[in-house]
């Protein structure tokens, strides 16, 4: 298990869905760097994807969960950024391949799509799959800095 800082963040739609994974991350042992937002009040998710890419640029975190109502949003807005790779994922297959083949370092969950129990599952594979390099490198290579 990655025990390294995992940065949280999310909008109103995917606040509920974000505080229950922080829980299950503290109870994975993880470091949690939340980045808000921190109420139901409705917020922008292109500000905390934002904020996301900003703590993985500058070293604050290796990888990130991004929440927003269905997890399009947010991911679209983290994916603006060349060096984030943000996959929005509904299971455990779609969680493992992010990592294995894409490594992907922000996973972006649907607060209102996806069930706790579906969104730990990916929790714990995102956070556990290392990427496996050889032909998927090249392609990440194209889309990095």
């Amino acid at each position: 298990m990655l025990k390294s800082v995992v940065a949280v963040a999310s909008d109103h739609g995917g606040f509920d869905l974000k505080l229950a994974i922080v829980k299950y991350l503290e109870d994975l042992g993880c470091e949690v760097l939340d980045l808000g937002t921190n109420s139901l009040d409705s917020v922008d998710y292109p500000e905390f994807a934002n904020l996301m890419a900003t703590a993985i640029k500058d070293g604050r975190c290796e990888r990130g969960i991004l929440f927003c109502g269905t997890g399009i949003g947010i991911s679209i807005a983290a994916n603006r950024h060349r060096h984030i790779r943000a996959a929005n994922c509904h299971n455990v297959t779609e969680a493992r391949l992010c990592r294995a083949h894409n490594n992907a370092n922000v996973l972006a969950l649907g607060g209102r799509t996806i069930g706790l129990e579906v969104a730990m599952d990916c929790v714990r594979v995102f956070l556990q799959t290392e990427f496996e390099g050889g032909r998927h490198a090249r392609r990440i290579a194209k889309m990095s800095d």
